[in-house]
């Protein structure tokens, strides 16, 4: 990771633009991402939990800063979240690592053959993702799981500029969650991608085309969906192997739903 005068603290909305922009590498990107402390709202509630914890992690010296990206710097599906858990990637500082919805992602992802294990507890567990990348439309852990649309907006650039660094290779995005389905669109036009050529509405498996990208749209695996059975482990699965299919494929087929 970068150190030092390269890894500057955004501290405004512009900081954040102006900082993705001089991202030149995934783990510069990264660098700079972990340490942003531009809305002072999730910055406040992010090192409160990181103080406070939960009792059943009382003995861990949680991360408390926003969790960057995770995964293949050349992948070819990224699969885009809502936003770290407050007790999952902002304890442990690796996105989708240490909660149950972490432990669906990344099942469903051993079994597509991009990760090298199913389970994600902690960031140096040896887990491994080949061919793909896991990020968040925020980055930092919002109260109730809900970041408000300026903090959305104030983070976007760190989305668009992972997205340019995976233009070379970038073929499938898997938005989980409407959050991330309708975050993603912006993103992928502002990045020279392109805009929606199929108008499609969030539902599980729906799919949408950006010039030669395709977007994916699942449920989000949260326990509120994966506890009450809207989503289901074969239905997750389903949705990484059609980005197998597709990223393979090059996207020569056409769209479904």
């Amino acid at each position: 990771m970068f150190l030092g005068e390269s890894c500057v603290a955004a501290k405004s909305a512009s900081d954040v633009v102006q900082l993705a922009e001089t991202a030149n590498s995934m783990e510069h990107l990264d660098a700079l991402i972990s340490e942003c402390r531009a809305c002072p709202r999730l910055v406040a509630w992010r090192e409160t939990v990181a103080i406070e914890k939960r009792a059943a992690y009382r003995e861990e010296e949680y991360w408390g800063r926003p969790a960057p990206g995770f995964g293949d710097p050349a992948a070819a599906i990224a699969v885009v979240g809502l936003a770290p858990a407050a007790h999952g990637a902002n304890r442990t500082g690796r996105v989708f690592t240490g909660d149950r919805s972490g432990d669906w992602l990344y099942e469903a992802m051993y079994g597509a053959g991009l990760a090298n294990q199913p389970t994600s507890v902690r960031r140096d567990d040896g887990l491994a993702l080949t061919r793909a990348r896991v990020l968040a439309a925020v980055r930092c852990a919002p109260p109730a799981n809900k970041p408000t649309p300026v903090e959305r907006d104030t983070c976007a650039p760190w989305l668009d500029r992972e997205l340019t660094l995976l233009a070379p290779t970038l073929r499938v995005v898997v938005a989980l969650g409407a959050f991330a389905w309708q975050a993603v669109f912006p993103a992928l036009a502002r990045t020279g991608f392109g805009a929606p050529t199929n108008k499609v509405r969030f539902g599980h498996g729906a799919e949408a085309r950006c010039g030669e990208l395709t977007v994916i749209a699942s449920y989000h695996p949260s326990q509120q969906n994966t506890f009450t059975g809207v989503l289901t482990e074969p239905m997750f699965d389903a949705v990484f192997t059609r980005a197998n299919e597709l990223a393979a494929s090059g996207h020569r087929e056409g769209l479904r739903g």
